[in-house]
């Protein structure tokens, strides 16, 4: 696991993963995982900066580490950061599971056409991530400029924190609201944080957290020879 993009989030799928493994495996069992965990503060200026290039060596160097101490696949802990994933899974050398992939292939399995995507801005805003899920005939809508900066804001000054507010709760609901009236059929929580923010189960769409596939998606990985 690459992690610490934010310790928030890279906590959840530690627990969500070796959740399914015990699920699935019973009695004491557990998730094998090796962690390499970042401090978010730089990255996060880097990426505001745009020092991209920094940003690769650091995950290059994370992919490194973790298979010299004898990772055989790996996850990066991050939507934003899959800005990087073909560079890391061609210097990784082992199998990288890809959040955008995996989702898509989700959606694509439940038959939907049409999906409202929120997460930082560079998530929305890029190409990256989306043409992904719009590769499968999956046309992907993002919310207004003035909703997607609040989004992004609410992100980097509350959720990467550790911080749930409830004006910020209000904030998702109201854009998930104007998602479903926009005849999106779903909503993809593209940032690993935001389900901090939406219960999955109580929303006016049906709503695909990513961390949630993601994990999902190592512990199938984990298990497939099992």
């Amino acid at each position: 696991m690459i992690g610490g993009m934010s310790w928030v989030s890279t906590a959840i799928y530690y627990e969500a993963i070796n959740k399914g493994v015990s699920r699935r495996l019973g009695g004491l069992a557990s998730a094998p995982l090796i962690l390499d965990s970042h401090d978010f503060a730089p990255i996060a200026e880097m990426q505001s900066a745009g020092e991209w290039g920094a940003l690769e060596e650091l995950l290059i160097g994370s992919a490194q580490r973790l298979v010299a101490a004898g990772a055989e696949g790996l996850i990066l802990c991050s939507n934003t950061m899959h800005k990087l994933y073909e560079p890391l899974a061609a210097a990784a050398g082992v199998e990288v599971i890809h959040i955008g992939e995996v989702t898509a292939s989700k959606l694509e399995a439940d038959g939907v056409k049409r999906a409202g995507l929120i997460g930082t801005r560079f998530t929305m805003g890029e190409g990256f991530y989306r043409a992904r899920i719009e590769s499968r005939g999956i046309a992907v809508s993002t919310p207004p400029p003035a909703m997607a900066e609040e989004i992004d804001r609410i992100i980097f000054e509350e959720l990467t924190r550790g911080e749930v507010l409830r004006n910020s709760q209000r904030k998702l609901k109201t854009c998930l609201t104007e998602m479903a009236q926009a005849r999106n059929q779903a909503a993809i929580l593209g940032c690993t944080e935001l389900v901090m923010l939406v219960d999955p189960g109580a929303s006016v769409l049906p709503v695909y957290d990513t961390t949630a596939i993601h994990s999902q998606a190592a512990v199938e990985w984990i298990l497939a020879d099992s």
